[in-house]
């Protein structure tokens, strides 16, 4: 029954279906026709599907789709890799996505401190909640805007987990395995409960949670690394991928709105401004002989670089992160430090102030601000968190996480003392 509903799901077939000829009526034996009556509405008996195919009911109807089932169930399971069709099939839920099961003070202080003003960002002290799942790496970490008891996740393991942090029963709410490769980003979209991941199956993956169900592909000619929604528009996100292509799509159509074309290396992150106007790339240029073109300021609208020089060093940047507030952006470094740029032209490298006692070490370590802009966040090679004054640069906290590499840190959207983080071992944590 499964495949039969699948199979109704997609197109219809190459040739219209014609009616059956109607068979000559034996007046002799004229079956029984009951009155137009509305009838009740009698729960359906439980049918025997096996008993059913063995026996067919004599002078029933049968549609090619049933035909061509009937005699080659494999063929009609097979699917087209290029087709650009969603399969629309849902994930097994593991527990709750729900708030009910939430502690009464948590629930009451998101509630509470989402109707004030932005709260000064604290330091988290410990270990809350330890989030077990991934079986390989985990590449990033995302709260839900919306539903801020709802963090995302996305592995090297080729799934997405869905986790209801302070649930008292089961905190690993889903798992979703749509890709066929491993998982590099996962974005939670403004509109509603739904996430947005890519990988190197070649593909961008728009997922709703609620449903369980693969809604749209987004498929392109290299492996995506880095995807981010516009700040302004949902409907927008920007892709960028293996082959240096950075592409803005259009969720309502499913297409490509601009394309940014430089002959860049891979790209490893892409950071819209406060405004959305415009957008910063970094790039793996590792393999020229030059530095320019690693960090790349765009207009989106002309689609031309505003700068290609941003950024001299023979170093690449895994990551690049606007300030909420004040006209500067920062990117991490492999040189194991975090350098400031100003976001007006020319956008210009401050060498008087940077933000180093982390390692990097060629993993693709992320940094974030907080909600307040007073504090930076910064994963590490060797397993720690590390919490930076963002105006003075100085270390104010340093928090030991993890026995391998600590990839993202993650601020809470409400909660001021409150992060996320995971690793290269597969775990995920929540520190408050």
């Amino acid at each position: 029954m499964d495949l039969l509903c699948k199979a109704y799901s997609n197109a219809s077939d190459d040739e219209p279906e014609l009616e059956p000829k109607p068979k000559p009526v034996d007046h002799h034996h004229l079956p029984f026709r009951p009155s137009k009556r509305p009838k009740p509405e009698y729960q359906f008996p439980t049918v025997d599907l096996q008993k059913r195919e063995e026996v067919p009911v004599p002078g029933r109807y049968i549609s090619k789709r049933e035909r061509a089932l009937s005699v080659s169930v494999p063929q009609a399971a097979e699917l087209n890799p290029n087709h650009q069709v969603p399969h629309f099939i849902a994930q097994p839920v593991l527990g709750s996505i729900s708030d009910l099961d939430i502690p009464h003070d948590v629930l009451l202080s998101m509630q509470h401190k989402s109707k004030g003003l932005t709260q000064l960002s604290q330091i988290p002290e410990k270990l809350s909640v330890a989030l077990h799942g991934h079986a390989k790496a985990v590449n990033a970490a995302h709260w839900s805007p919306t539903h801020a008891h709802l963090l995302a996740s996305a592995g090297m393991d080729q799934t997405i987990c869905i986790w209801n942090v302070w649930s008292r029963g089961q905190e690993k709410a889903c798992v979703f395995s749509f890709h066929n490769a491993a998982v590099k980003d996962v974005k939670w979209s403004k509109q509603g409960l739904f996430v947005l991941s890519c990988g190197y199956d070649c593909s961008s993956r728009l997922i709703d949670v609620e449903k369980g169900l693969e809604t749209q592909n987004f498929k392109e000619d290299q492996v995506v690394g880095v995807i981010k929604f516009h700040p302004d528009n949902s409907n927008l996100f920007l892709s960028g991928g293996s082959k240096g292509r950075l592409r803005l799509w259009d969720v309502r159509t499913g297409k490509v709105v601009h394309e940014y074309i430089r002959g860049l290396g891979p790209i490893l992150d892409v950071e819209f401004t406060i405004d959305g106007k415009q957008f910063v790339s970094s790039s793996d240029v590792s393999g020229g002989n030059i530095s320019e073109n690693s960090i790349i300021v765009w207009d989106i609208s002309r689609q031309v670089p505003l700068s290609n020089q941003v950024y001299a060093e023979a170093y690449t940047c895994p990551c690049v992160r606007y300030h909420p507030f004040d006209p500067y952006f920062v990117a991490q470094s492999n040189g194991n430090y975090i350098a400031i740029f100003s976001s007006s032209p020319p956008f210009k490298l401050n060498k008087y102030k940077r933000y180093e006692s982390h390692g990097v070490s060629g993993f693709p370590v992320k940094c974030n601000f907080s909600l307040d802009g007073e504090k930076l966040v910064s994963g590490s090679s060797d397993g720690s968190i590390y919490f930076y004054n963002s105006r003075s640069s100085v270390l104010v906290k340093k928090i030991k996480a993890y026995e391998q590499a600590c990839l993202d840190v993650v601020f809470h959207p409400i909660l001021s003392n409150v992060i996320a983080s995971c690793s290269w071992n597969g775990d995920v944590s929540v520190f408050e």
